[in-house]
């Protein structure tokens, strides 16, 4: 799995969207999509929400389909999700986007969709029921990729903090799986530590003040995105040496980085998936109610900022949310292409 800078991947994304073979989309114009979302509490959710009405909202404007309408749970908790997704069958949705509170834990619900008739797709946090679609970067790799990047900063290794997610949501198991992968492989660091920290930074401050006190020296902090300010406060007001933080594109991690960097030449890198894949799912769903034979399963690349191009990226971010690509029809139509 490759990582893309922004402008890779718009590069990326672009090209691909140029293949011959694009449908149209008038037949959906009738069509409602809903959005169920199993949590709000962190800036990449926020951003992704964004995403998802700046697009949508446009879709509909434009006639592209009748409503897309955004509709996120209380609590992060399986059971309410389930009774959403119930409760979007009844009001009629003919396509459901979802990112999901488990990947297992919904498949009732997503069932019940489908045989209802309702075309649903998972995004980020995905679904694993056969009648879904999925969209999802490989975040095992992506996990990987952090220790593999510490792993050529630190030949001597060293022990490590892991930041992780959301617990029981697919992309914290798979990122922590990758981190854990890495470390194996490489042999050469060992993770002296673990917390949630939501992937938002103030939980992630708390958790890492918390544990610091019962840790040894830490060389690197490997993490999941919306975490890496919150642990860099923390390590800052323990005395501690600052170790190497990977970063999650968050506006207030970026910034950070760039004033380390300007002060002492601080290094690291940055990685996540961009907030706007929302709008990949929505049109995806269109182009599946417009009768595209599209693939179950979809794969996008990671967003990745490293020390040549921050300023760049911290620059094209705005306060408060994420470093975000978002999509187009063309882009879609170019990614399943690409999946054929």
């Amino acid at each position: 799995m490759r990582t893309f800078t922004k402008a890779a991947l718009l590069a990326t994304v672009a090209a691909v969207a140029a293949l011959p073979g694009q449908g149209a989309w008038a037949d959906t114009s009738g069509k409602r999509i809903a959005l169920s979302n199993n949590y709000a509490g962190n800036s990449w959710r926020q951003a992704m929400l964004r995403s998802w009405d700046k697009v949508t909202s446009q879709a509909v404007s434009d006639g592209v389909v009748a409503a897309a309408d955004a509709f996120t749970t209380a609590e992060n908790q399986v059971t309410e999700q389930a009774a959403q997704i119930q409760n979007l069958i009844l009001q009629g949705y003919d396509a459901i986007v979802i990112n999901a509170a488990s990947p297992e834990g919904l498949n009732g619900a997503v069932q019940e969709a489908c045989d209802a008739g309702v075309t649903v797709v998972s995004f980020d946090g995905i679904v694993t029921a056969e009648c879904a679609w999925r969209i999802a970067v490989d975040f095992k790799q992506m996990g990987k990729d952090e220790v593999l990047y510490l792993a050529d900063r630190l030949p001597e290794g060293g022990n490590l903090l892991e930041i992780r997610g959301l617990a029981g949501v697919f992309v914290d198991d798979e990122i922590s799986a990758g981190i854990h992968e890495g470390v194996a492989e490489t042999g050469k660091f060992e993770v002296v530590g673990s917390v949630h920290g939501n992937w938002a930074q103030d939980v992630a401050q708390k958790a890492v003040a918390g544990i610091l006190p019962s840790l040894p020296e830490i060389v690197g902090v490997v993490t999941q995105g919306g975490d890496g300010y919150g642990a860099a406060q923390a390590i800052a007001a323990s005395g501690r040496d600052m170790p190497i933080i990977v970063m999650g594109n968050r506006h207030d991690e970026l910034t950070w980085w760039k004033e380390q960097k300007d002060a002492n030449g601080y290094e690291t890198m940055s990685v996540s998936i961009a907030p706007g894949v929302s709008t990949l799912a929505f049109w995806v769903a269109q182009q599946i109610l417009d009768g595209a034979d599209v693939p179950k399963d979809l794969t996008v690349p990671f967003l990745r900022i490293d020390q040549d191009n921050l300023e760049e990226n911290l620059a094209n971010t705005e306060p408060g949310g994420v470093a975000n690509v978002e999509y187009s029809l063309g882009d879609a139509q170019g990614v399943i292409a690409g999946a054929m």
